[in-house]
Parts: C-alpha cells; sequence; structure tokens
C-alpha cells in the first residue's frame, strides 16, 4: 500500500479568462474546480494508474469536505483528519498567454489535531510506504515532520519526500527511501548549481551523502534524472504547449512510483513514464485525462550518465 499524507490540503480554481484588468469587472469563460494539495494529487495519479492507494490528510469546512467527496467519487481511500477551520482554496487565472497563481496560507491545526494525526500515521500497515508531499499549514511546525517519520522508522514505514522547505536537509538524517526535489530546490535548500551534467552528477552525490537512498530530480522541459547512489540516468522530455505546471510534478512522482515499486527496478519504464505524465499534466486543466502517456513514452529516451 502506498499511503499519501497532504498537510495542507486544497482546492485548486482555475479561472480562465480572456484578459485581466485593475479596477474592472472582468469576465471568466470558464472555471475548473479540482481537489489539491500535492500528496492528494499523487494519490489520484496512481489510483488511475491502478497503484493502490490511501489518501492521508487534514480536512475542514465546506472545502475539506468538497475534497473528500470528489475523492469518495473515485473510489479512492481516505483517512482525513478533520479539523474545525476551513481547507484553503488556491486560485490560478489565465488569461491564454499569463498565468497568476494565488496560493493560501492553509487552515489553523489545533495542536490535539496534530496527535491526532500521529496517531493516524501509527495506525498504518507496517512495511509499506508513505508519500509525504507539500507546505504546512498554520500552528505545525517544521519538526512536526521529525514526528511523523520517527513512527515511520519504528514501524520500517519507507518515505518518499517532496518538500520544498529547508528542513528537507535534517529530514535527510531518517534515510528516506526517495526524495523529489526539482533544480529550483537543490539550489534553495542546498545551494547547488545544476547548469550541466557535470554540476548535476555533484549535486545527486552531494545529496546522497547527506542520507538519501534514492533521488529523482525534475527540472520540467529539460528533463529528470534518477540516482539510486550507484548510477545516474536521465530521461529527456516531450515537446508540448505548456497549460498549467502547478500539478505536473506530483503526477511526475506518482507515474515513477508505479512502475518502481515495490521492487525498486524497472526505472527505465519508471523514468519514462514519469517524465510522459509531467508533460501530458502540463498541457491540460488540472491532473487533466492522462491520456497520452502511452503516446509520449514511445517518444522518450533514457540514457546513463553516471
Amino acid at each position: 500500500m502506498i499511503y499519501t499524507l497532504t498537510l495542507n490540503t486544497a482546492i485548486d480554481m482555475n479561472i480562465y479568462c480572456h484578459d485581466l484588468k485593475p479596477n474592472s469587472v472582468n469576465r471568466t469563460l470558464y472555471t475548473e474546480y479540482s481537489p489539491n494539495g500535492k500528496a492528494i494529487n499523487v494519490a489520484i495519479v496512481l489510483h488511475k494508474l491502478n497503484k493502490a492507494t490511501c489518501a492521508l490528510g487534514f480536512f475542514g469546512g465546506f472545502s475539506g469536505k468538497y475534497i473528500l467527496d470528489e475523492l469518495a467519487k473515485m473510489q479512492i481511500e481516505t483517512i482525513p483528519c478533520l479539523i474545525d477551520d476551513i481547507t484553503r482554496i488556491n486560485v490560478f487565472i489565465s488569461n491564454g498567454k499569463d498565468e497568476y497563481k494565488l496560493v493560501g496560507k492553509g487552515p489553523f491545526v489545533p495542536d490535539h489535531k496534530k496527535t491526532e494525526m500521529l496517531t493516524i500515521i501509527e495506525s498504518l500497515n507496517n512495511d509499506s510506504y508513505l508519500v509525504i508531499s507539500g507546505s504546512l499549514p498554520q500552528n505545525i511546525e517544521p519538526k512536526y515532520f521529525q514526528s511523523i517519520l520517527k513512527i515511520c522508522q519504528s514501524k520500517n514505514i519507507k518515505i518518499i519526500l517532496d518538500i520544498s522547505h529547508p528542513i528537507l536537509q535534517d529530514l535527510l538524517t531518517y534515510k528516506p527511501l526517495l526524495i523529489k526535489p526539482n533544480n529550483d530546490e537543490l539550489t534553495e535548500i542546498f545551494g547547488l548549481t545544476t547548469e550541466t551534467t557535470e554540476q548535476i552528477i555533484t549535486a545527486l552525490e552531494y545529496v546522497h551523502s547527506k542520507g538519501a537512498q534514492n533521488i529523482l530530480l525534475t527540472m520540467g522541459s529539460k528533463g529528470l534524472y534518477f540516482s539510486n547512489n550507484k548510477n545516474i540516468w536521465f530521461c529527456n522530455s516531450v515537446s508540448i504547449k505548456q497549460l498549467s505546471s502547478a500539478c505536473a510534478g506530483d503526477a511526475s512522482l506518482a507515474a515513477f512510483l508505479s512502475e518502481w515499486l515495490p521492487a525498486q527496478s524497472n526505472y527505465k519504464l519508471a523514468m519514462k513514464k514519469a517524465s510522459a505524465t509531467g508533460a501530458n499534466v502540463a498541457e491540460s486543466d488540472g491532473l487533466g485525462l492522462l491520456d497520452k502517456i502511452s503516446l509520449y513514452i514511445n517518444q522518450l529516451e533514457v540514457m546513463q550518465i553516471k
């Protein structure tokens, strides 16, 4: 079982219009709503790729109920921790040329609910997997991640991390099974440069030395890299007309896991599937239909660079 944990769940509200003018009434063309939060996206894509998954997270108010209702319609199992404050709604406005992103800071999570979530994690199956992705809501400090990872260590739950907080450096001491940074995060969190192949190899080796067992490095249209601390492979990307990059990284991670786990093999197909799925999502509204993955896989190549 692959569990996913989204501490800061959200509804994504994607608004499309011809133009956006200040101090004017701007008429919209259409609006799309979708359940969101990085690990929620991972769970949805895993489910669509026929992998057993269960979504954990904090959910509150009418917006939290909407997310749970939508996941139930998709027949995705959930273990919610219900809170009183309202789950955030992120707003993305596109006029066909530019995209404006308004991302909420998230609800207030009281201390007793933080404890309840830890109890939920203690109840998960031993020897399973937990994907932790996304930002922190109000009243949850970065050290909360450490509380979660300590529980997972005691239950041999293997951790996959996709977080952009600087505490990622400290979490590597728990030796997560996989981390999925992008190139910007390697720079912002670790101070590493990824302009050349040599720099990328050096950067990945450095992150391994801090404790990461495996690394999936996504670089958008520049492709992606996978390193298992012995070898490093590169997969190119397909050319698309990007509509929104909001969920592409999450979808790429889910697609990679769908092939790589549980044997931690089949990495070439896993990389191609990750790149193809990310591209298909980036050219779509929200997560889209995921209907071009097979087509794109056939256009991709994986090469070993170390």
